[in-house]
């Protein structure tokens, strides 16, 4: 390359790649042709190959302590002479890890198959002037495609020419960032002209351009044309000429265009991020019992192993001389002996670790998901597709939200949006609805407010119009349907319809149809505009200064048929009034305020005349900045600060986003369960307030404090910060927030106002000389946990998923919830602990990145109020049952070695030891996981409280583990002891048999760990029955099944002579137990009082302190299952609000005076009157921190109680 301005800046700028379009060797003498090794166009999604998928799978799996574990144990178990078989160990270990392998497996093989779907499909590749058919993998960088309309792009694309004189085309990007409106991109102006294949093969070009990288809205690269001459022309290329990979070609017939990034190193692939692996806080706390069973289990082994060698002291007591090992043994070291009993006794006790714990909780959560996508009131009937879920893993922390973030825009309102005003120079417009179609003729279809503008005014309205009809990049559609949706504006002739890449865009273009002025198309470089009188001006549209997100402004500059250039800028407010220089901008701005505090959306226009060396320096300064290929950006960026100055202030527009259907209703709800909703937004401080006060966020009676950049400007941050901690914290003094609900009205409600520059400014890190900079984090979030709403306006992307950080690492460590719907919402949708998208307008970006997909806002009230209460619900309940169950199996095994000589002698035969977990006592809790409901539906939807039951990890604390740990033991004791006493009086019978004199029954210690082990099936199962509060033919079918199940393979396995069986020390025993009558009453006697304690502790717990849980359940029950219709909730636990009770207790007596009369009596005292508890005076609720949250005072269980 000889020409020099291509040069500048090339010696530092390495990391670039050249590709020659169709793989021409560009003329001789302009440089050396290297040819570049580039990946094929294959892409890979899948994580395993054919080869690699069992090592690499295994070593996944190992990777969790709990399968490491036992694979230890069962390598144990076949190295040294242990008293159970391998297979106890070894068969419940190949079955988790062949399920969950066969689990990912098929996961892998459905991404293999995606990908060689992918990976297959034809396309058109123009070779030697004709048009060749290839797979889509083995296409190259340098290969000139053809594709067509609909079609979707096979790799990175720079567009060379297209169907359109223009040079232009239309795609959707939906699948990358999920916008489905069009946009718009531009062929290369030098080979826009070569439309047929012959003519393609003819271009002899080079493009240079950087590495790949993952930001899909940047490029930056220059192509190098070789025409005749020596001398090549080079020409910019940007992110408006790069067609994506997955984007799809629509309202163009056929493009053609040069492949520059292909395979892996496409923009599309490089975003696949892996997801980092999100954890619920029920598996921590999985994990750390498991640790404390493991001790449990270690000190077992220890205790048994002293034991034994303190036993064997006595020499009387060793081993019997008739023992043919002990020679050998007795010669080992002391040590090594001590080492293999300990690991022997390990073995043995090493069913307290529960290994199909993991399987169960798997496959709860594997099944439980189903319930979110098959429920009916969260199927959308627009969308025609219901909740979906992506991570089955999380089910359970939907319960456990303390935090939710959500966006603003197309969240919590419709991204629909609507024109309602203008405003020029003070003056308000407000057009017409349109008429059965019709639009209204000529001036009137205008209201005019005020009166009549002057000449000069007519002048600036007329601007005004046109500046809103030319400054945008809305595309004409003639067509009947875009996409599905109807756009039309009847106009008589054939509708058109207008596209665009924001919603808010379009909703100007029309509201200005509705002015009288109409935007007809944009044909060779004119736009041609429909003014009143319907003539048509056409002005050529010479500069489009994109918007962008941190100048948050356009502009055009265009050129009238006058010759006159203008150029007309609109954008926000902040953005437009410090550079305007003339116009009436106080009544603009006040018009603009008050708008914003309507929620509407506002613009502002402004203008300003080019002279023609005005005009050509402007050229100048952005086709340098647009060369540059490095920081193209930032340069950019410059030349527009330049360009965009000076400019006469025209007027404003406002327009509508509705707020989404019962947007309002779930956020009170979400805050009377007691969780804080942030909302995050881009928009303008006024306009997400308004929204705010619209969805019940901030109330009439909150005290608004204001964190921005208005008040920092005043005064330090220093001193802003400290105030605002001043004024929450006196209100508060000791008090916490926790201790009061968010109904009561004695204390004065906080919302906090933050824009995104204050936080930057709160966020930013100490610096080494001021001693202040690095706690405002701390005052900031002190602040913040005592605000019951926060509202973030102004906020990049990536400040959203800071602020979501922030609060995830604050101390209490709360769960955190994201909700958003767009692509810029992805971010803090992955670094919350949960992320929700919503599939909205803006597409299907946020969806594919969340944890769960929800068609509307107003699904998340039921999404954590019911599926989320239940999941929480349902596996702690399994977590505790596992651990419970197991220590019942295996204390009496501990305890049975006191009675053996630690001689590890197993208490239970073999088949009982492996078949325990696996299938005698598994599905009877894996259903109970699945279907319980411990509460009916609709009152957990009617009453959010209920969720501040379970908040904070409540059914997993310490306590509640310590309280099932000693059950478990408890019960385990009372097996072993009952059983053991019941046969203490044994004599010799003639025979020299042992038997038992009070039970005539051959009494041996197999007859003895069956007798136990019977017990112990039965009682673990009945205790989930006691637990069950829902009951369907499924649960019965279940809990008798495993307990039939039990009794018929104990019959089968200990009365036939199994052939492949070496030892048949079960041979009957089981039979034999149950022809003892004593047997029958010890069994049934013994699961009595097992289960007595814990029937006595729910009795006396739910009689003297009840939680509203089980307030709510014995009220349901008293009510025969009837409280969804008729019961006012809030009486179970608020305080009655006086003159409203006394009605509503007679609106109930009169409504159910069918009914048996002491329910009409007791209706009249839920109503409210006095107060009825019984229990009051040692009910302290008050200092009981734990209730006082759900337990405000409680009305009426006067009734109940005595019931």
């Amino acid at each position: 390359m000889s020409s020099p301005d291509a040069c500048t800046g090339e010696e530092n700028w390495v990391d670039s790649r050249t590709v020659y379009i169709g793989h021409k060797v560009p003329p001789p003498g302009t440089e050396a042709y290297i040819p570049q090794r580039y990946p094929d166009n294959r892409i890979v999604s899948s994580k395993y190959t054919f080869w690699n998928f069992i090592p690499k799978n295994l070593f996944e799996q190992f990777r969790r302590i709990a399968n490491f574990y036992f694979l230890i144990i069962f390598l144990v178990q076949l190295i040294i002479d242990t008293p159970t078989s391998p297979i106890t160990s070894g068969l419940p270990l190949f079955f988790v890890i062949t399920v969950t392998a066969i689990k990912q497996g098929y996961e892998d093989w459905l991404r293999h198959k995606a990908d060689n779907a992918v990976n297959q499909c034809p396309v058109h590749v123009v070779q030697h002037g004709k048009v060749v058919r290839k797979q889509s993998r083995k296409l190259q960088v340098g290969d000139v495609v053809l594709v067509k309309e609909d079609e979707t792009f096979p790799c990175d694309l720079i567009l060379l020419s297209t169907s359109r004189d223009d040079g232009t085309c239309f795609v959707t990007t939906a699948s990358l960032d999920g916008e489905s409106s069009h946009k718009t991109y531009y062929a290369v102006q030098d080979t826009k002209a070569f439309n047929t294949e012959e003519e393609v093969d003819t271009i002899q070009a080079t493009i240079e351009c950087e590495q790949p990288q993952p930001d899909l809205y940047k490029f930056v690269g220059r192509v190098n044309i070789y025409l005749d001459r020596d001398e090549p022309i080079a020409r910019p290329l940007g992110s408006e000429n790069l067609l994506l990979r997955g984007a799809t070609l629509k309202n163009t017939e056929y493009i053609y265009a040069v492949a520059i990034y292909t395979g892996m190193e496409t923009k599309m692939a490089l975003n696949y991020q892996s997801k980092s692996q999100k954890r619920s806080a029920v598996e921590k706390s999985m994990n750390a019992y498991l640790i404390v069973y493991l001790c449990i289990l270690i000190s077992k082994a220890l205790i048994n192993t002293v034991f034994k060698y303190v036993w064997q002291a006595d020499p009387n007591r060793d081993e019997p001389w008739y023992n043919q090992k002990t020679e050998t043994e007795r010669q080992r070291h002391i040590l090594i002996r001590a080492f293999t009993d300990f690991l022997a006794f390990m073995v043995l006790f090493n069913y307290i670790i529960p290994v199909s714990m993991y399987v169960t909780v798997e496959m709860q959560k594997f099944l439980g998901s189903y319930f979110i996508s098959w429920d009916d009131e969260m199927f959308d009937e627009e969308l025609g597709e219901g909740a979906l879920v992506n991570t089955s893993d999380l089910n359970e922390e939907l319960g456990q939200v303390e935090y939710v973030f959500t966006d603003k825009t197309g969240t919590l309102t419709e991204n629909n949006m609507e024109f309602i005003e203008c405003c020029v120079d003070g003056h308000v417009y407000v057009p017409h609805a349109i008429c059965n179609g019709q639009i209204m003729s000529g001036a009137s279809s205008i209201d005019m407010i005020d009166s009549s503008p002057s000449a000069e005014g007519k002048e600036h309205e007329e601007l005004f119009f046109r500046a809103l009809c030319l400054c945008h990049t809305v595309q004409v559609k003639e067509e009947e349907t875009v996409d599905g949706i109807k756009r039309g504006i009847h106009q008589g002739k054939a509708t058109s319809f207008y596209i665009s890449s924001s919603p808010d865009e379009v909703a100007l273009v029309e509201g200005m149809k509705r002015l009288g002025f109409t935007y007809l198309r944009l044909k060779d470089n004119h736009m041609e505009i429909l003014n009143r009188e319907d003539e048509i001006e056409r002005f050529e549209l010479l500069e489009v200064l994109n918007f962008d997100s941190v100048r948050r402004r356009m502009s055009v500059i265009v050129r009238s048929n006058s010759g006159e250039l203008y150029l007309f800028c609109k954008g926000a407010d902040s953005s437009i009034f410090p550079r305007v220089i003339s116009g009436k901008v106080d009544q603009v701005r006040a018009r603009v305020e008050h708008n914003a505090v309507e929620g509407l959306r506002t613009l502002c226009v402004a203008y300003k005349r080019l002279s023609r060396e005005e005009y050509e320096q402007v050229c100048h300064l952005l086709s340098s900045a647009k060369l540059a290929l490095q920081d193209r950006d930032k340069k950019l960026a410059e030349a527009y600060d330049v360009i965009e100055r000076d400019f006469i202030l025209l007027g404003a527009t406002a327009v509508e986003d509705r707020l989404q259907d019962k947007a309002a209703d779930t956020i009170e709800s979400l805050h009377k369960a007691g969780m804080k909703v942030w909302v995050l937004t881009g928009d303008k401080m006024e306009t997400a307030a308004a929204t705010c006060y619209a969805s019940k966020l901030f109330r009439r009676n909150t005290q608004i404090l204001e964190l921005t950049t208005k008040r920092t400007e005043e005064q330090s941050l220093h001193d802003v910060l400290f105030d605002l901690s001043r004024t929450v914290l006196r209100q508060h003094g000791s008090m916490t927030r926790d201790t009061f609900s968010g109904l009561s009205s004695d204390f004065q409600d906080y919302g906090l106002i933050i824009d995104g520059a204050t936080l930057s400014a709160v966020m930013k890190p100490a610096q080494e000389g001021s001693g202040t900079g690095g706690n405002y984090k701390e005052i900031f979030l002190e602040i913040c946990r005592n605000c019951s709403a926060v509202l973030c306006c102004r906020m990049a992307p990536l400040q959203k998923a800071q602020i979501v950080k922030l609060i995830k690492a604050s101390k209490e460590h709360p769960i955190t919830l994201a909700i958003g719907d767009g692509a810029n919402d992805v971010s803090m949708i992955l670094e919350a602990h949960v992320g929700i998208g919503i599939m909205g307008k803006e597409g299907r970006q946020a969806a594919r990145n969340s944890d769960y997909a929800i068609p509307k806002f107003k699904h998340l009230k039921k999404m954590l109020l019911v599926h989320g209460h239940y999941y929480y619900i349902r596996i702690s309940e399994l977590v505790q049952y596992f651990f419970y169950k197991n220590v019942c199996f295996i204390f009496p095994q501990f305890l049975y070695q006191f009675f053996c000589g630690f001689s590890q002698q197993p208490l239970y035969d073999t088949a009982y030891l492996t078949l325990y977990n696996i299938s005698f006592t598994s599905l009877p809790i894996l259903l109970y996981s699945l279907i319980e409901q411990h509460i009916n539906m609709d009152i957990l939807k009617r009453d959010p409280s209920l969720y501040r039951d379970i908040a904070k990890n409540s059914l997993l604390q310490w306590p509640i583990f310590v309280y099932w740990t000693f059950l478990g033991v408890f019960d385990a004791v009372v097996f072993f002891f009952g059983a053991f006493f019941l046969f203490d009086n044994t004599t010799f019978t003639s025979n020299g048999q042992l038997m038992a004199t009070n039970t005539q029954m051959m009494f041996g210690n197999w007859t003895f760990g069956t007798l136990v082990f019977t017990v112990l099936v039965f009682t673990v199962t009945l205790k989930l029955a006691l637990d069950t509060h829902y009951w369907t033919w499924i649960n019965h079918f279940v809990i008798w099944g495993s307990l039939l199940f039990y009794v018929i393979f104990s019959l089968l396995w200990g009365g036939i002579i199994w052939p492949f069986l070496n030892y048949q020390r079960m041979y009957y025993v089981f039979m034999q137990m149950l022809a003892s009558g004593p047997a029958w009453l010890s069994i049934i006697l013994l699961i009595m009082v097992s289960l007595l304690p814990d029937v006595v502790k729910k009795v006396l717990c739910r009689a003297l302190w009840p939680t509203t849980t089980e307030r709510i359940q014995n009220a349901d029950k008293l009510y025969k299952g009837h409280l969804s219709e008729f019961t006012p909730l809030s009486s179970l636990h608020a305080p009655p609000v006086h003159g409203r009770g006394h009605n509503e207790g007679q609106n109930h007596t009169h409504r159910r005076s069918v009914s048996s009369p002491p329910k009409k009596v007791m209706y009249t005292h839920w109503g409210g009157g006095p107060n009825y508890c019984t229990f009051r005076s040692f009910l302290p609720f008050g200092e009981n921190p734990r209730l006082s949250g759900v337990g405000y005072a409680y009305t009426a269980p006067g009734p109940e109680t005595s019931v």
